[in-house]
């Protein structure tokens, strides 16, 4: 026995796993397949849960945020859901002056970020960045206006 390879990457025996799986595998298929479906949802349920919690929006509006900018989306779309929130609230002149400047902005957010998902990556990057800057200004203007000081 110690001159003896023992020929595991032969043709033959390949050849008898493939016969024996084969032979498991539609026995098992009608017990394994249920459970594989049902594992294969709940990791997707927990995929969607967590990036939702991520991006800060409720599990169902998950699919109105995709692609590259998808986070940098969904900020947006919850700032202008605090600024009409703001602006359901306000009663000042003045705070109605900044919540139609904060919508109108916010469009414009929205707008820029869709665009850049056409964009190369290099630019569709250096794009995010400069949504990113524009958006803390809008949300750290909207903490102000709804008196939590950062």
């Amino acid at each position: 026995m110690a001159g003896r390879r023992r020929d595991v990457g032969s043709g033959g025996r390949a050849r008898r796993l493939v016969g024996v799986a084969k032979v498991l595998v539609p026995a098992a298929a009608p017990v394994v397949l249920p459970i594989a479906a049902g594992a294969a949802a709940r990791v997707r349920e927990l995929y969607d849960q967590a990036r939702a919690r991520r991006m800060g929006v409720p599990v169902d509006r998950l699919p109105e945020f995709t692609g590259h900018g998808a986070a940098l989306h969904a900020r947006v779309a919850n700032a202008l859901d605090s600024v009409d929130e703001l602006g359901r609230r306000s009663g000042a002149s003045d705070g109605d002056r900044f919540v139609a400047e904060a919508r109108t902005r916010c469009g414009q957010l929205l707008a820029a970020v869709r665009a850049a998902e056409r964009m190369p990556a290099p630019r569709r990057r250096a794009a995010h960045r400069a949504i990113d800057r524009e958006l803390a200004v809008v949300e750290t203007e909207l903490l102000h206006r709804l008196d939590v000081h950062p």
